[in-house]
């Protein structure tokens, strides 16, 4: 069975590789498995409670994961001031500093997606999950904090995955020679809930948790200059 729910995008979208540190600024050009799960599993604390999100985690953890990308996507490339926790003792009337930070300058990437996208979220069995419904329709952001995205209609139960739909959990056969190769993340199939509570402290993610997957977006690069890159989908 599968669950598709359509988006828009509101506002710019950014998100890092998992395995970038703060200090690199590109982009995916599409949220990745990890990022809608845990949108999901933010949906479901907000709508209803922890515990109920809590008991739905193993689910969430096991789904199938597809994209129907945007029909465009701009890369916009820029440099901005930036704070980060100094790591030296601040000096009286230093320009550099600002109280426990210190100023500097970041490369950051931010995407335009022109057009609708859509999440495809598949699991074996017949059974309707109207749970995962309503959380994906509570889901308000993805990606960076900020990246908002508004929901298009009710997400809709079909059997089958739709041929426009590139699969981010299942290595893929058949994608385009000219197309946009990105490293996504997943979940590891023994994700636990205690790892990824962000208020307990005693249990972090490690590298462990998260699986890497290579995957071909169908974009093919349109035009590009040392500020823009513009991609259109095949």
């Amino acid at each position: 069975m599968w669950l598709i729910a359509e988006y828009e995008a509101v506002s710019l979208f950014s998100l890092r590789p998992s395995f970038t540190t703060a200090s690199g600024g590109k982009t995916l050009l599409a949220p990745t498995p990890f990022a809608i799960k845990m949108a999901i599993f933010d949906a479901l604390c907000r709508a209803q409670s922890l515990d109920v999100a809590r008991s739905h985690w193993p689910a969430i953890a096991r789904l199938e994961v597809a994209l129907r990308p945007a029909a465009q996507a701009v890369v916009s490339n820029v440099f901005q001031r930036v704070l980060r926790p100094s790591r030296s003792e601040a000096k009286p009337n230093d320009p550099d500093f600002e109280g426990f930070f210190q100023r500097t300058i970041g490369y950051r990437e931010y995407v335009h997606l022109f057009g609708d996208f859509a999440i495809g979220l598949g699991w074996e069995g017949s059974d309707q999950r109207d749970w995962l419904r309503d959380a994906l329709l509570h889901i308000t952001y993805l990606g960076k904090r900020g990246g908002f995205v508004q929901v298009l209609s009710v997400p809709a139960y079909n059997e089958v995955l739709p041929a426009e739909f590139v699969s981010l959990t299942r290595p893929e056969t058949n994608f385009p020679l000219d197309g946009t190769m990105q490293v996504v993340d997943d979940c590891a199939p023994n994700l636990s809930f205690e790892k990824i509570d962000v208020y307990n402290p005693a249990k972090k993610l490690s590298k462990g948790d998260r699986t890497e997957r290579h995957v071909v977006l169908p974009y093919r690069l349109k035009r590009s200059s040392k500020s823009f890159s513009w991609y259109e989908r095949v």
